[in-house]
């Protein structure tokens, strides 16, 4: 044996040691082969409960404050459904919350930061102040929120410390071509949660959130829109971006559609698509919102495939909490991962109110850090809407204006028409019949007992004048046909039910399903309404019984209306545009254009006026039914304007704050 090959002391030493090394690295290898293994394997199964929270339409209604009324109210307020948010998440180990939308117009406040004194540039939004401080984890756009024009919107919603979603709203590429426009907004967002399981554990939850917005907002705010935005089918969007979460790592996926639910057909651009929402595979639980209803309730027990107890469509867990702040919705899911993704295992669906309706008590009371937060600008709001226009030697309200003429809506169709004159004055159209078309905007309803104009005699503020006209629409005219104004009153005839004349001697008047902001009067023209015949028009404006006739004795300065005799009809942008699907009304029949809002033109008109004498002129009336008592509801605070309106009588009190009325023949 060499010298270089016989081993030396050292060598012999290190013999076993590297025998020791390579059996703790083959070792090693193993446990590490298995703990892969074991990390290939999903987690043990364990039950995750989770809360979903939803507020929706809160139209700028920040505060518990009237601010029509100008005092503090308990029937609504986002202030009142934080305490109810901050309630819901101590009940619950995992809660996310959400907003649907129509969050910036709807009260003066809205109107103060978007038009009086516009939002500073860098500034911060007061309902973002708000809804930062609740921490809402994402939001949806609602079609409110274009009223403003795009620039504000933008401006505005880029102070929210949250992600906002808008999947069917696309930017226009002037192509022509609406299926390659691309997104205007954040289709969808993927909300990576840290959540806590039943056994204590955490768990990381993909959360999808996808929102939509009706398709007729490029109807109803067609000025502000026309050339920078387009939109899509919601369900069609749906069908293209839910796969496509799906397949990014959703574990859930939470649809959030500004958009009703409505029975029947659900045809293409629907602007309430929420039961088709609820067939499309992939979408977990919807949170809706847009027609300021509240489900689940028994209001939707005629619905088709709706659970109430459980608060389900069609199986999806579903909700949506009214308008205004007046409920937060609450959604409960019970996520299971046995099957080695995440699957609801049960759900459950409510809606929490901050007001006790049958005792017209509050039921929470609100949180003074809403009130902290946007103390300057509901101060400047206050005072704002303080100043004095007018004033007036009676009372104006609205408590009977679905059922007469009244002198609320007659008070906007003056206004309108005395605009119109000034604009049209030296055009081509001086000389033309102008005519003014407005509806009743506050008529309780669903909105509740309290929801009607009821201006005191005295003076008349800028808050008066929101109140009259709640919306910033912009007057418009349009130019139409004899045949064309009949028609348009037909639709909004169709606000009344049916009298059988040979049927029960008190039958209810007024078809509840027809919003009221759809019941134009036409001032200028003379008219009655003969309800014993069928509504020529449906809801979405079909002509369904072409031999109906509800107007009757329609008439100009006393004279029979001629089907080709042109008239000038003063009216907004909303319906100047096809809003209500009215016939005859799609934008190109206007011919005055005006950027200022209706409620400037009733400032005005108010203004010139000086102290006004409010009264209706009686140009229109429902013509009796010889036998049947015509009845409907009202506020009870009605009862006292009964002096003043003769045509009017009281039945009952129901003691709810309603109260029971007919028309006197």
């Amino acid at each position: 044996m060499t010298a270089a090959s016989r081993p030396t002391h050292r060598s012999r030493a290190a013999a076993p040691a590297r025998g020791h090394r390579l059996a703790t690295r083959r070792a090693l290898a193993a446990l590490a082969t298995l703990a892969g293994l074991v990390s290939a394997l999903p987690a043990a199964a364990a039950e995750l409960k989770l809360r979903l929270l939803e507020t929706t339409d809160l139209h700028m209604n920040l505060l518990a404050w009237d601010y029509y009324q100008d005092k503090p109210t308990d029937e609504y307020g986002l202030a009142r459904t934080a305490t109810l948010i901050k309630a819901a998440r101590a009940e619950a180990r995992n809660s996310l919350l959400f907003d649907n939308g129509d969050l910036l117009q709807g009260s003066p406040l809205g109107d103060y930061v978007a038009r009086v004194k516009p939002l500073a540039a860098g500034a911060v939004h007061p309902a973002y102040k708000v809804l930062n401080a609740l921490g809402v984890d994402a939001a949806n756009i609602g079609n409110h929120e274009f009223n403003f024009g795009l620039p504000f919107l933008r401006q505005a919603i880029a102070g929210a410390a949250f992600p906002y979603v808008s999947a069917n709203v696309t930017l226009d590429d002037g192509d022509g071509n609406p299926a390659n426009d691309k997104p205007a907004f954040t289709p969808y967002v993927l909300l990576e949660r840290s959540l806590t399981d039943e056994t204590g554990a955490k768990r990381t939850l993909k959360v999808g959130v996808i929102g939509f917005v009706p398709p007729q907002i490029m109807t109803w705010d067609r000025a502000q829109l026309t050339g920078q935005l387009t939109v899509q089918d919601i369900q069609e969007t749906a069908r293209r971006y839910v796969p496509e979460m799906r397949a990014k790592g959703a574990d859930l996926v939470v649809a959030i559609p500004h958009s009703g639910f409505e029975r029947g057909e659900t045809p293409r651009f629907a602007e309430n698509s929420v039961a088709r929402l609820s067939e499309i595979a992939g979408i977990d639980a919807i949170l809706f919102g847009h027609s300021h209803g509240e489900f689940p309730s028994r209001f939707f027990a005629n619905h088709a495939k709706v659970d109430l107890a459980r608060g389900t469509i069609n199986g999806v867990p579903a909700v949506m909490p009214g308008r205004w702040g007046d409920h937060l919705g609450v959604i409960d899911l019970v996520l299971d991962d046995s099957s080695g993704a995440w699957k609801i295992k049960d759900s459950r669906a409510e809606i929490r109110a901050i007001r006790d309706r049958a005792t017209r008590k509050p039921l929470v009371e609100a949180d003074p850090m809403v009130a902290q937060l946007v103390a300057a600008e509901h101060e400047a709001t206050l005072r704002y809407v303080r100043g004095e226009v007018a004033r007036s030697t009676a009372p104006i309200t609205s408590f009977f204006a679905q059922v007469a003429d009244d002198p609320s809506v007659q008070l906007v169709n003056n206004a309108q028409i005395a605009y119109a004159k000034r604009a049209l004055a030296g055009t081509e159209h001086e000389g033309l019949p102008i005519v003014s078309a407005a509806a009743p905007f506050k008529s309780g309803g669903r909105m509740g007992w309290s929801y009607y104009t009821e201006i005191p005699a005295g003076t008349l503020s800028i808050r008066h004048i929101a109140d009259l006209y709640i919306y910033p629409n912009t007057i418009k005219a349009v130019r139409l046909s004899g045949a064309q104004v009949r028609e348009w009153l037909e639709m909004s005839a169709g606000a009344f039910r049916r009298i059988d004349a040979a049927g029960p001697a008190e039958q209810a008047l007024i078809d509840e399903r027809f919003v009221p902001y759809n019941f134009d009067m036409i001032d200028g023209l003379s008219y009655r309404i003969d309800v014993t015949q069928p509504a020529r028009y449906d809801l979405a404006g079909k002509l369904v019984a072409p031999e109906a006739r509800r107007i009757v004795d329609l008439r100009h300065q006393g004279q029979p209306v001629k089907d080709d005799a042109p008239f000038i009809v003063v009216t907004n942008n909303y319906r100047a545009a096809g809003g209500g699907s009215f016939p005859g009304l799609d934008g190109r029949q206007i011919v005055m254009d005006s950027a200022d809002e209706n409620r400037e033109a009733v400032a005005q008109y108010l203004r010139s006026a000086g102290t006004l004498d409010p009264s209706a002129d009686g140009n229109w009336r429902i013509q009796p039914v010889p036998g049947v008592k015509l009845r409907f509801s009202s506020s009870a605070a009605a009862i006292a304007q009964l002096p003043r309106t003769p045509q009017v009588r009281l039945v009952k009190d129901n003691g709810d704050g309603s109260a029971l009325f007919e028309l006197a023949n």
